[in-house]
């Protein structure tokens, strides 16, 4: 069992989106995990129409989102400071020793974050490199396993079949929830899912079977 688990991605909703359900099946087994946010999205497109918020209130919007989708799964969070659609421009070396710092004073022993290069947005790929470079910076000894998340269109036919497929069917219903306390990204994109026992019952499954798996790679620090 792990000791303690770090999930770093740079986005309020990544965590909900991506591993909430990997999230909430380590906490019902008593594990501990922290997020390290990297940024508050104040970069987000999705403002309403009519607009609910400008750029100078956005970020405060989805802190709040954030920490309530912690609170829905049970983590901590602990967040970066770092701009939104910058990751990509900040010095990799500088990013990777602040998030070390980070890791050595957590003490996890598995690291959950984005497949550089595979992750589709430059702020995804930046930090997840920049994570991935934090751990090799560790001293061998304390170093926490890194599972790297890929969400590119073509990432199985580079990288093969993920080692790990965590089946989260048991907590579909709370990754929702969590996804749904980002409200000012999702529901544009997911609105109609807000009332999913009301869809067709294909468009049901059909979403079930897009949420209902978390897939990871091993990374491997030897090569």
């Amino acid at each position: 069992m792990e000791k303690h688990v770090v999930v770093i991605y740079p986005h309020p909703d990544d965590e909900s989106f991506g591993a909430a359900g990997t999230i909430l099946k380590f906490r019902e087994q008593g594990v501990p995990v922290t997020y390290l946010c990297g940024t508050l999205g104040e970069m987000g497109r999705n403002m309403g129409n009519p607009p609910f918020a400008n750029r100078e209130t956005l970020p405060e919007i989805r802190k709040v989102e954030l920490l309530n989708a912690c609170r829905v799964l049970d983590m901590e969070v602990k967040m970066l400071g770092y701009r939104d659609k910058t990751l990509e421009f900040e010095d990799r070396r500088e990013v990777a020793l602040h998030l070390k710092q980070l890791l050595e004073e957590l003490k996890p022993t598995l690291v959950i974050t984005h497949y550089p290069d595979y992750a589709v947005h430059p702020d995804h790929n930046a930090l997840g490199a920049a994570a991935i470079e934090a751990v090799q910076l560790m001293d061998p000894s304390e170093r926490p396993e890194v599972w790297a998340q890929a969400i590119s269109n073509n990432y199985m036919d580079v990288l093969g079949n993920p080692d790990i497929i965590n089946d989260i069917t048991n907590y579909f219903d709370k990754k929702m929830e969590a996804i749904f306390c980002h409200d000012s990204q999702a529901a544009g994109v997911l609105g109609q899912f807000k009332h999913v026992d009301s869809l067709e019952s294909e468009v049901q499954e059909d979403i079930k079977k897009r949420f209902s798996k978390e897939h990871f790679y091993r990374w491997d620090f030897t090569n």
